[in-house]
């Protein structure tokens, strides 16, 4: 049994937090609105990581700290908070602990339609993703045993705006294809409940592993097979936008070639899941 801290328990940590408990291992969410009816086994600390304050009475003997956090806004100030100021004073209260960061793949800024994978060069162009890159740094320099995961576009219950955007029969360029990567939440939780189970194992780790479907797919392409199976218009064709934006495809062959495989392998087996409970 390992004593473990998620800090950010939305809908991936609280999830998490749940399997790990689950297993046997001592749980502690760390979240700044904890769930009022909360019970169970998982025990949850009140706290803003931007406050050094906040973190003063939290314990510092945790064999494993997630770090699966969410800016309050898309701004620069909002990604200070969390990524720079917050990230910093976790690392500074607990130097000890093994770290787990939640990353994007919007670290890369390619926008070719390139393939990638955990050695390609992560160098965004927004400030944003630059913050999350800089976090991701700080982290894996701070100890060689920190590992950061970097999933690509999450979907699942709750998170549908694929199916929104089938359903408005949106403009989607056509060619070049405009490439989508994915993961569902399930999987979400499963790669970080995976890699936690192969270090408590003992198994030697990378300290990057970029976690996406088996199926990254032309946007146009998804778009035409789910408006297919929303029985509702295809989308229509887009100008070639000249200034796209971190269209890649993402490997996940690190990540295989560990032992994971995926619950949704492809988008296809995610979102008729979705669509059926939408019907049904």
């Amino acid at each position: 049994m390992a004593k473990i801290l998620i800090v950010g328990c939305g809908a991936i940590g609280s999830e998490l937090a749940g399997v790990l408990s689950a297993q046997g291992h001592d749980v502690t969410g760390l979240k700044r609105k904890p769930p009022l009816s909360a019970s169970g086994p998982i025990h949850y600390v009140v706290a803003d990581i931007s406050s050094d304050a906040d973190l003063a009475d939290l314990d510092t003997d945790f064999t494993q700290a997630f770090f699966i956090v969410s800016p309050d806004e898309r701004n620069e100030q909002s990604y200070r908070a969390v990524y720079e100021t917050g990230l910093n004073n976790l690392l500074a209260r607990l130097p000890k602990t093994h770290w787990l960061m939640v990353s994007s793949t919007s670290v890369y800024g390619q926008s070719a339609g390139e393939w990638i994978d955990e050695d390609s060069a992560a160098e965004p162009a927004n400030i944003t993703s630059r913050l999350i890159r800089q976090a991701e740094q700080k982290l894996m320099d701070s100890n060689p045993a920190n590992i950061v995961v970097r999933f690509s576009g999450i979907y699942g219950p709750g998170r549908e705006y694929l199916l929104r955007l089938a359903l408005q029969a949106s403009a989607i360029q056509q060619t070049p294809p405009y490439f989508t990567n994915r993961i569902h939440q399930q999987d979400c939780v499963g790669v970080l409940s995976f890699l936690l189970e192969q270090r408590l194992e003992g198994r030697a780790l990378a300290q990057c592993y970029l976690a996406s479907d088996d199926d990254p797919a032309p946007t146009w392409e998804v778009m035409t097979w789910l408006s297919d199976r929303l029985h509702c218009p295809p989308p229509t064709v887009k100008a070639v936008d000249a200034d796209a934006v971190m269209n890649k495809r993402c490997s996940n062959t690190r990540l295989k070639a560990l032992g994971y495989r995926f619950d949704y392998p492809s988008y296809k087996d995610g979102y008729m899941e979705l669509i059926a409970a939408r019907d049904g």
